[in-house]
């Protein structure tokens, strides 16, 4: 019977160490501690708007499900031209090959350039069943927005990459720690891009962060063809002008965080 009591004192003393384990990483990684209330707060938030959009619009629902599947598929392409970006350099994190591929003659601004081809490809790759299915389970074809519709595609798989951009330069600069950012920073802009409802449902003091985002430009200018026929180029042209400047921005911050890295010796040892 001692050996017993002695037996399970040691487990539970294991599985003590292990749950102080991630405690400890918990307490000492702020994405970390941040992802636990990140989730749930963004769904309340984003599908708050949607409700109350819903709540006073009648003229609408017959053709929510169009603009709903319309949103689904060029949010998808947002999302999924950031995580392309972002996973592709998390891969050379974990494999801990960041630092061999630099030994070669590759420039920073190559290494970029590689990202978004590779981004550019998963992004077909993921969309195309959707955009296939889409047209015989819920009679929507995302081609009906027409000559626009690659304006769009454009303009947020552009926006995906300033996301990834800025993912992989706190990568950088925390390590892989901070990996949750690949997945969770992207959503931390959707309750203000207007994927599902108009800027106007937001209150006030949240709309003019809304329109200094290229996806509610996109967004708005796919419900305008969708209802009303009519294709707002100035929202390309602000949404086009918006990018350009992210775009920079964010390409200078990478190349900041990757080149104190090297000073310093960390893309040989980035880790936890």
């Amino acid at each position: 019977m001692q050996a017993i009591f002695k037996n399970i004192k040691g487990s539970l003393g294991r599985i003590r160490g292990l749950v102080l384990r991630y405690l400890f990483l918990i307490k000492g990684s702020v994405p970390r501690l941040l992802e636990l209330a990140y989730w749930p707060s963004i769904q309340l938030v984003l599908w708050g708007f949607i409700s109350q959009f819903f709540l006073t619009q009648s003229s609408i629902l017959a053709e929510a499900a169009g603009i709903l599947i319309g949103a689904v598929l060029l949010w998808d392409v947002l999302f999924r031209g950031q995580l392309g970006f972002s996973i592709s350099f998390l891969e050379e994190l974990w494999s801990r090959n960041l630092g061999h591929i630099f030994v070669t003659p590759l420039r920073p601004c190559e290494f970029i350039l590689a990202l978004m081809g590779i981004s550019l490809i998963r992004v077909f790759i993921g969309m195309s069943p959707a955009i296939i299915l889409a047209i015989p389970l819920y009679h929507f074809s995302i081609f009906d927005l027409g000559f626009p519709l690659l304006a769009f595609f454009t303009n947020l798989l552009i926006f995906g990459w300033v996301i990834g951009l800025l993912v992989t330069s706190l990568l950088l600069r925390f390590g892989v720690g901070a990996e949750s950012l690949a997945w969770a920073l992207i959503f931390l802009i959707a309750p203000v891009s207007a994927i599902y409802y108009p800027v106007s449902i937001l209150p006030n003091w949240l709309q003019w962060i809304a329109w200094m985002l290229p996806p509610a430009h996109v967004f708005e200018g796919m419900r305008a063809i969708l209802v009303q026929d009519y294709f707002e180029k100035t929202l390309l042209f602000s949404a086009s002008t918006l990018n350009l400047g992210y775009l920079i921005i964010a390409t200078m911050v990478f190349l900041y965080n990757f080149n104190a890295a090297r000073r310093e010796g960390r893309l040989l040892q980035i880790g936890e």
